[in-house]
């Protein structure tokens, strides 16, 4: 069943925006964003409304240039919208100074991107570890959360490796340690597998099957039809808009990656 952007809003519509996002932590109203290019100004974002629920499994797709990175950005709070509302657990992220946003990226939100981001030439241990570095956390703390996190990755064996030392598999895996060592209350993955085989990208997806399984909330940014099929729901995005907002069906969305 498609939920439209019109109808979503409506959903909520007896209530005002603060009232939803006391009830659901991601809420976005006539979200906008536009870049000055040059003497052209590029509309990004034109109006979207949404809403994505504790532990939902949320796809977004669209052809290029239809908003989709823009839309991760604002919702990873790299961004600021040009107009319009977010609400993140009740926050008003729109209202927030750059300090505050950086607090919220390291609190709330673990980033998981295509090409890793690894640091080269330290251990997949410290790799894990930077995200509580920042927070200020103790080496003891430090050490322990971050092994618990690439034991949760099933990389328990590889904590003394150098990303040159991993396959891209195990990278990625790395990667998404390093994502969930401060325990975030949202995932965001932006093409996870863009430069991983299918064999291996589907391994990598089991690893997002089990984390959404566990109660983690999930958004990923993907242009691969089985990929977006591992989610629960998939936004389309089309000049800035949402084009559609669909549950998911998929009888064996690992069988199609590998035979693909």
């Amino acid at each position: 069943m498609t939920r439209t952007a019109g109808q979503q809003s409506s959903a909520g519509a007896a209530a005002s925006i603060e009232e939803r996002a006391r009830e659901v932590p991601i809420v976005t109203r006539e979200l906008r964003k536009d870049y000055e290019m040059g003497a052209e100004t590029v509309r990004a974002l034109r109006g979207v409304d949404l809403e994505i629920e504790e532990n939902e499994y949320v796809a977004v797709m669209g052809p290029s240039g239809s908003g989709k990175s823009t839309l991760m950005n604002l919702i990873g709070c790299l961004d600021t919208p040009t107009s319009g509302e977010y609400w993140l657990d009740g926050q008003a992220v729109q209202d927030l100074e750059e300090d505050e946003l950086a607090e919220i990226r390291n609190r709330e939100i673990g980033f998981v991107f295509q090409t890793f981001n690894l640091l080269p030439r330290a251990s997949a241990l410290h790799n894990v570890e930077l995200p509580l570095v920042y927070a200020g956390a103790d080496r003891e703390e430090r050490r322990e959360r971050a092994a618990d996190a690439l034991e949760s990755v099933e990389l328990g064996d590889r904590m003394d490796h150098a990303p040159n030392q991993l396959s891209g598999g195990q990278r990625q895996r790395v990667a998404i340690a390093r994502a969930l060592v401060n325990r975030p209350a949202i995932l965001l993955a932006d093409e996870p597998t863009g430069n991983l085989d299918s064999r291996t990208a589907a391994e990598i997806m089991s690893v997002f099957d089990e984390l959404h399984a566990s109660g983690q909330t999930i958004i990923m940014v993907t242009h691969e039809h089985p990929i977006a099929a591992h989610a629960a729901r998939i936004i389309t995005l089309r000049d800035g808009m949402i084009e559609s907002d669909d549950a998911t069906v998929a009888a064996d969305p690992v069988a199609e990656m590998v035979d693909s």
